[in-house]
């Protein structure tokens, strides 16, 4: 264990050194694929190809995949000349299990100081998940076979952007009025812990923070390019302002969420937030996704444009946390993290609550799972309208459709809420929330409780 742990070592080392010269150090099977490519295309493989390499083992949170792609980040970030904040593996925190054991993660953190004295001290946060599912196991013909979960599009291809935008920022940092901070974070998966502990624990300047821009799943897109700003009219006025720049692409700004990510801990904060995404893709939560489902030029195009949105992000007035109209959101249901006053369950605000009290406990894991040994955690959305009550509950992340089912079994007979109040009425109120199916041992299941 230890030899192969040094081996990962060198592996990484290597992949960092050769960070400069992405022409000669991309990943490909054809040595003369990449003959074309623009520099930013083949950084762009250099750095999907070692994210989500098998050597990274899906980069489960806590993990040695996790630790070293936050080692990568920050080598490469240096290299590019930004500033870095946190130690080598990054800034280390950790999350309380259910058996009681700690689980070990971490945020990266970068820093490039902004030009205008009455703007500099204030901060932009561009961030992009750091970890994905890991390696997961089921059981075909009587004998266990594991899988990986490389993620290259979930969300390597986010993290490939943070690392060009920063490299590009860092370039023309003369254009900065407002800093920016490059986050990438960790245990994103566990309810957004990362970006929990980054606002609320590590970053001490956090009411300093006036806007945030999330990078998570752009790798495709040829099939769509979208921005998300829970019709926030300030962020909207700004990504106007874009439309009539001559960029290679301009996102469709979306009234729906196109992923849950780490934008919502920023919302909590009452800080603008915009999600740039190319939405999901047939892949997504797969061992599929792999480096060769990413159109990399379409990236390139992308950047682009979100190095221009981060420009204008740190000399623009400072956006006000104001949804300008979240009802039209989708059929007057208003996001979770948008009510003045969030649904309770049972008292409590924080929907772990929901899911310890209710769904764990009444949770039946299907016998046919148990035997064919399936796992993995399903991403249900639903709706608590004003009346306090469960409906509308739809699975987002699909798993198996035995878990699929029971998911949407269980929220579908949840008590009755008491519901979200925005601007002092009582309003519907859409949440996404992962339910995890875990198998022990066999003939049993357990559930983790993510706590941060």
């Amino acid at each position: 264990m230890e030899a192969w742990k040094m081996i990962r070592r060198i592996l990484l080392a290597v992949a960092v050194l050769s960070a400069t010269l992405p022409l000669q150090a991309q990943l490909r099977e054809d040595a003369y694929a990449g003959l074309g490519d623009s520099e930013t295309v083949a950084a762009f493989k250099q750095h999907v190809g070692m994210i989500a390499s098998a050597m990274m083992e899906g980069r489960k949170a806590g993990s040695d995949g996790e630790r070293m792609t936050a080692e990568y980040l920050t080598e490469t970030l240096k290299d590019y000349g930004v500033d870095i904040l946190s130690g080598p593996s990054g800034d280390v925190f950790g999350l309380r299990q259910e058996n009681g054991d700690t689980l070990t993660s971490r945020n990266v953190l970068g820093f490039i100081q902004g030009t205008d004295k009455t703007l500099r001290d204030h901060y932009i946060v561009v961030g992009a998940r750091m970890d994905n599912l890991g390696v997961g196991s089921m059981t075909v013909d009587g004998r266990r076979v594991d899988r990986i979960f490389y993620g290259a599009n979930g969300n390597a291809s986010g993290l490939a952007m943070l690392m060009e935008l920063g490299r590009m920022l860092a370039t023309g940092h003369l254009l900065l009025g407002r800093s920016v901070l490059l986050v990438g974070f960790g245990a994103s998966a566990e309810s957004f812990a990362g970006a929990w502990y980054f606002l609320n624990r590590s970053f001490s300047d956090a009411p300093l923070i006036d806007a945030m821009i999330d990078l998570d799943m752009l790798g495709t897109g040829t099939n769509g390019f979208y921005a998300y700003t829970s019709s926030n009219a300030d962020m909207n006025l700004i990504l106007e302002t874009l439309s009539g720049r001559l960029l290679p692409v301009h996102p469709q700004v979306t009234a729906q969420e196109p992923y849950p990510s780490d934008h919502r801990a920023f919302y909590a904060k009452e800080i603008p937030s915009v999600l740039f995404s190319s939405g999901r893709f047939p892949e997504y939560g797969t061992e599929r996704d792999t480096p060769s489902i990413l159109d990399y030029e379409a990236m390139e195009r992308e950047l682009e444009y979100i190095y221009a949105c981060a420009v204008a992000l740190t000399t623009s007035p400072r956006p006000v946390f104001n949804p300008s109209d979240p009802k039209a959101r989708s059929g007057g249901r208003v996001a979770y993290y948008e009510c003045d006053v969030p649904p309770t369950f049972l008292g409590s605000s924080d929907p772990r609550v929901f899911l310890r009290k209710w769904v764990y406990s009444y949770m039946k894991y299907p016998k046919e799972a148990v035997r064919d040994g399936i796992q993995g955690r399903v991403l249900v959305n639903f709706t608590i309208d004003a009346k306090g009550k469960v409906k509308d509950v739809k699975v987002v992340r699909s798993v198996d459709p035995l878990l699929d089912a029971e998911a949407v079994r269980v929220v579908s007979a949840s008590p009755d809420w008491k519901p979200g109040v925005l601007d002092g009425k009582k309003v519907e109120c859409e949440l996404s929330l992962y339910i995890e199916f875990k198998l022990e041992k066999k003939g049993s299941f357990g559930i983790k409780k993510h706590e941060r």
